[in-house]
């Protein structure tokens, strides 16, 4: 159940938006980019798999850099960790509003975009259960539709009509080889985030240090595997040019494939997406409410509705900001800019790995996962490559929110250490100051 839970998570919206995107920056090869992204996924979660293992009783990234390097960085790593999934909300909610919605109905992207995330909004407001509900119906199908698109691309090659040439044409007029293969990889690396979050139930397994590596890794070469093929059979079966210009790219496979109504599986897309949206809006306002409930962000983060219990000031905030970023920017813009908040991230545990070896903690559990020294340097030098590779209004976005990061972890750190010098001071003196 955990390895379905992982795959779940991974095997998500990503891949029905961004593969267009991915061929426009390196070319017919839109497989490749994918592996490359699955290969650098891998070494990162050989240290959240450690760690997870190491202390199954208390996850996440933020928890585990606090460890390392003290509050002040743990809190920018949870900080980036909420800005990632903000961010991904907005990239979503714009994938929500292009070619697969238009089978039905041409609107405006941006007013799509609006009206979805205050449909989510609100279905979030309402509760946890009816969410997750609608989640195990949407997974379900959009991980059909994955397996149609796959289906359809062996229809196409055993008819005889796909072009195997395209699946080695590497580079375009803009972008080289080299570097449209790196830059592809960025985008291609969305379509996998999602395990990270794993690690906040790996304490409700029987066996922690057997069952979640192998259900982690599992999860991952499973979900590759379904993208690699899911690759070949869009550039196999689509022009490369055709697939650039598409905002649904997958539906190209599907008329060109013929023999499948187009409006079913826009249908079975947009459920994909809009299951990705709300599960990510899910996490990112009760990761707000619990910062605020810490005292990490503003008290009023974690006032919850009455009767209902949904955190809806996080909720609400959570997804204004959605819809601010959803209003200027695009997809490729939005999910580059997630990907440089996950490589930040992704940094600070691959480096508390090492760190947290050496003063493990009288917690830590003696018989756990290890990774190879190796994988977590070899992880770190992975995301140093990928940054460069982000262009400079994605820095932009993301430097902006990682100062406001950096802003409000100092003023925690500072309420932090005034509450700790109120705790010491004999009470006569408290009782003067009040």
């Amino acid at each position: 159940m955990l390895f379905l839970f992982i795959l779940g998570d991974v095997l998500g919206a990503g891949v029905y938006v961004l593969v267009g995107e991915v061929a426009g920056e390196a070319g017919g090869a839109v497989w490749l980019p994918l592996i490359i992204a699955l290969a650098l996924a891998m070494l990162t979660a050989s240290s959240y798999a450690e760690l997870a293992t190491t202390y199954p009783r208390a996850g996440g990234a933020s928890h585990y850099t606090t460890r390392a390097f003290g509050p002040f960085v743990g809190f920018v790593v949870g900080f980036c960790m909420l800005a990632a999934g903000i961010v991904s909300v907005a990239a979503l909610a714009r994938g929500f509003g292009g070619d697969y919605l238009t089978e039905f109905v041409d609107l405006p992207v941006a007013g799509v975009a609006v009206v979805f995330l205050v449909a989510l909004a609100l279905l979030n407001a309402r509760g946890i259960k009816e969410s997750l509900r609608a989640n195990t119906v949407a997974t379900l199908i959009e991980v059909g539709g994955l397996v149609l698109v796959i289906v359809l691309g062996v229809w196409v090659a055993l008819r005889g009509d796909a072009d195997y040439a395209r699946l080695t044409d590497l580079g375009t007029s803009e972008h080289g080889v080299a570097a449209g293969l790196l830059s592809a990889s960025v985008l291609a690396f969305y379509s996998f985030v999602g395990f990270e979050t794993s690690v906040n139930i790996a304490e409700e397994t029987k066996d922690p240090r057997r069952s979640y590596p192998r259900a982690l890794f599992g999860a991952l070469l499973v979900a590759g595997l379904v993208y690699l093929l899911v690759g070949l059979a869009a550039s196999a079966v689509v022009p490369t040019e055709t697939l650039v210009e598409s905002s649904g790219p997958l539906l190209e496979v599907v008329r060109e494939a013929g023999g499948v109504p187009e409006k079913l599986f826009s249908a079975i897309a947009l459920v994909a997406v809009a299951n990705g949206a709300l599960l990510t809006g899910i996490m990112s306002s009760r990761l707000a409410y619990g910062m605020a409930r810490d005292g990490l962000l503003p008290g009023a983060l974690a006032r919850v509705l009455p009767g209902r219990g949904t955190p809806w000031v996080a909720i609400a905030a959570t997804s204004v900001l959605s819809i601010l970023l959803a209003l200027t920017g695009d997809v490729a813009t939005l999910a580059s800019t997630l990907v440089l908040m996950l490589l930040i991230v992704f940094v600070g545990v691959n480096l508390a790995v090492l760190v947290l070896r050496r003063r493990p903690g009288p917690d830590a559990a003696a018989d756990h996962y290890r990774t190879p020294t190796a994988l977590p340097v070899l992880a770190i030098l992975s995301c140093v490559v990928l940054f460069t590779q982000i262009d400079g209004e994605v820095w932009l976005r993301g430097l902006l929110l990682l100062a406001a990061g950096l802003a409000l972890g100092a003023i925690a750190g500072a309420r932090a250490r005034h509450q700790a010098a109120a705790a010491k001071m004999p009470a006569d003196l408290t009782s003067d100051r009040r």
